[in-house]
């Protein structure tokens, strides 16, 4: 893929609050029958228009930035037939998602360029705010940065009969950053957290959004590369935590802030109903934000509306007990300095070594640490396949989105993570990696072998 200008300038940076957010379309199935819904997506390079009158070419699924949404219920299947028109191989990974290593998403499953794949998800799982996006092997930062990422947002009868915020009011927000050089291109190098200035949201940088005073469902998506989010409302407003990774908290959990890593999801709702018409109301980042960086979106409230939503006092019953674990297992991130790769105990990827075997069944701790000092560099880490709970961080147990079904964890320099986990789906092999996922193209990435 040829690079664009490393000039940092985007082209005439859009001040911000100048365009409006647009919400991604929602897909419709090619064919249902009574059992599966059926999609085409078709990846390919397009020509969007993310700055006012500049065109910048992007990877988009079905030409879009992001791509288009999937709306899916629980019990019901989903196929997925992605076709991949790019002159170099692609791959799907439906990230949280419960599916047989087929349709994981593995490096070693490409799309060759003019091919096809089917992708199967059973969805027995609970509702929960997904996102697809490419992992193919060394290309993922590149491609979900140029766009590769979708939002998949699966539904239950549990959800459903809760009452929150639907229809227009329920919002899913992908949150990333990138670098435009001065024609309007986006610039990639692999770690340029610093030179990725221009937020984006669902595509458009630092955007309106006008609002009825009522509640929203607001599904944010941190889908950036490395940066890291902490939002608030511009006046200290109070936002109800709902859900996290992997579904429904036990209960809603008020916030003046919240904090998102890469490839983590929170779902919050927020009762714009306590403003007067004509408010606007600024979400802020203030995790290591500058000037131009801190302003996120703008919340425009221009009307009223009736609202019968609703939060309930219980969203679902306590996260179910896993049980004793049966293997303690210490997993240490680390940037090897002497190298400049990045490294889960001590090794860099390799796709012909299995690093962890697992019992299918079996209840484990993981324990991961991040010895990094200097320079101060955070991880995450994402598995595969399974969601769990975590137990504490440094000791402290968690709180916030944290409390609920996870797949994807922050580690801070120095510091160290346990979270239990239940591999009792399927079996096969499946990644575990930085979700910073800079760092997992630089090596930061290992398998697990489940077998029964």
């Amino acid at each position: 893929m040829a690079m664009a200008s490393t000039q940092a300038t985007a082209p005439t940076a859009a001040l911000p609050f100048s365009v409006p957010l647009a919400v991604p379309p929602v897909l419709s199935p090619v064919r249902r029958t009574l059992t599966t819904d059926y999609y085409a997506i078709m990846t390919r390079q397009a020509d969007v228009e993310i700055f006012p009158g500049v065109t910048t070419t992007v990877l988009g699924y079905n030409g879009l930035f992001p791509g288009p949404t999937i709306r899916a219920f629980s019990g019901r299947e989903v196929q997925v037939t992605h076709v991949n028109t790019l002159a170099e191989e692609t791959v799907v990974h439906l990230h949280g998602a419960h599916v047989q290593t087929p349709s994981d998403g593995h490096p070693r499953d490409p799309i060759a360029p003019g091919a096809s794949r089917v992708y199967t998800y059973p969805n027995r799982q609970e509702a929960s705010t997904l996102w697809y996006h490419d992992h193919a092997h060394h290309r993922e930062a590149e491609h979900v940065y140029r766009g590769l990422a979708g939002f998949y947002l699966l539904s239950d009868v549990n959800e459903t009969l809760l009452g929150l915020p639907s229809g227009e009011y329920d919002v899913p927000l992908m949150l990333r950053d990138a670098r435009f050089d001065d024609s309007g291109q986006m610039v990639f190098v692999m770690g340029d957290f610093a030179g990725r200035g221009t937020v984006l949201v669902n595509g458009r940088p630092q955007p309106y959004f006008e609002v009825a005073a009522r509640k929203y469902r607001l599904r944010v998506a941190n889908g950036a590369n490395e940066r890291f989010f902490s939002l608030r409302l511009s006046d200290g407003g109070e936002m109800l935590q709902v859900a996290s990774d992997g579904g429904m908290l036990p209960a809603p959990i008020p916030a003046t802030s919240v904090t998102l890593a890469p490839a983590e999801r929170v779902e919050l709702v927020v009762d714009f109903s306590r403003y007067p018409i004509g408010t606007q109301i600024v979400l802020e980042n203030t995790y290591g934000a500058t000037d131009a960086s801190k302003n996120v979106m703008r919340f425009d409230v221009v009307r009223g509306a009736r609202d019968y939503s609703r939060v309930p006092d219980q969203l679902r019953d306590p996260l179910p007990d896993l049980g004793a674990a049966a293997v303690t297992r210490k997993i240490v991130m680390k940037l090897n300095f002497q190298t400049g790769m990045f490294e889960l105990d001590g090794k860099t990827f390799d796709m012909d070594r299995v690093d962890q075997q697992v019992r299918l069944g079996d209840t484990e701790i993981w324990e991961i640490s991040n010895p990094g000092v200097l320079p101060p560099i955070s991880h995450n880490l994402h598995l595969h396949g399974v969601h769990f709970q975590v137990l504490d961080r440094d000791g402290i147990p968690v709180s916030g989105h944290e409390t609920g079904w996870k797949d994807t964890i922050v580690i801070r320099p120095g510091g160290t993570v346990r979270f239990k986990v239940r591999f009792d789906q399927y079996a096969g092999r499946y990644l575990y990696h930085c979700h910073l996922i800079d760092h997992s193209g630089m090596g930061m990435m290992a398998q697990m072998e489940v077998a029964g």
